[in-house]
């Protein structure tokens, strides 16, 4: 659960917006989505060798 104490003075909407960038930051959304669906241990390695070759192309062709 994520707290966020609200300080003396401050606003609610700046204490919202705290609030909704530590829950961004925490990842909260992105690990929901991830339970969602089971991928195959292998089907992620081979996403991952992919995303690996496409940055390193993207790089070459930067440098």
């Amino acid at each position: 659960m994520i707290i966020i104490n609200v300080k003396e003075g401050e606003s609610i909407d700046r204490a919202l917006k705290r609030y909704k960038r530590k829950h961004r930051n925490v990842g909260v959304i992105k690990e929901l989505r991830k339970r969602k669906q089971f991928t195959k241990p292998s089907v992620e390695r081979r996403h991952e060798v992919l995303k690996a070759r496409y940055k390193l192309e993207k790089q070459r062709d930067l440098g």
